[in-house]
């Protein structure tokens, strides 16, 4: 009898665990037109994400004049149950103009249960990085490239004497900028809008 419970049991896990990925799958990988964001609803949204960036943190709007570009994915979705993904689109501007659009997928596994959303803004502090990363196909963080990880210091400001390298990323979810962000292994890709 506990033998044939214990049967039922690991079919139902692995029956959910399916489902589960199958819905993940759906969610995070989803490449349906009718449920991808349109050039404006993703211009709108860079727009409200990099109003947030400079009303919440000191010294944001001087330090992106400064930048060669910034592509800003304003909800990169994460989902995972052992297997976990994430995907979002987002809009690459070169002087305050949007010039190209940009997808951001990666992959996971390990112990993992759930769903989140972030924000993430990589700013190109030097044109060769930024020349590089546009000419590539398919530019992956930490093959192609690093991205440094700039932390807000006391009172929410930039510390902009600090950072010399040349792409720097920031990454925010509902309680604000996110500390523990790894974005190795990231790819982005150009997307047609």
């Amino acid at each position: 009898m506990k033998f044939r419970r214990a049967g039922i049991r690991g079919r139902k896990l692995v029956i959910f665990t399916v489902m589960t990925l199958m819905a993940l799958c759906l969610i995070v990988f989803q490449s349906s037109e009718s449920y991808a964001a349109t050039a404006r609803e993703i211009n709108v949204s860079v727009d409200v994400t990099l109003k947030n960036f400079y009303n919440n943190v000191k010294g944001a709007k001087e330090y992106l004049k400064t930048a060669k570009g910034v592509l800003v994915f304003p909800s990169v979705y994460k989902a995972g149950f052992g297997l976990g993904g994430e995907y979002g689109e987002g809009a690459l501007r070169i002087g305050g103009k949007t010039v190209e659009y940009f997808s951001t997928i990666a992959g996971s596994f390990g112990f993992q249960l759930g769903a989140q959303k972030k924000t993430l803004i990589l700013v190109f502090t030097q044109k060769k990085a930024l020349k590089s990363f546009r000419e590539s196909n398919g530019w992956k963080a930490g093959v192609d490239g690093s991205v440094a990880l700039i932390t807000v210091g006391i009172g929410g400001s930039i510390d902009t004497t600090n950072i010399k390298d040349p792409i720097v990323a920031f990454a925010f979810d509902q309680k604000g900028l996110m500390y523990n962000l790894t974005i190795e292994g990231s790819k982005f890709s150009k997307i047609k809008k």
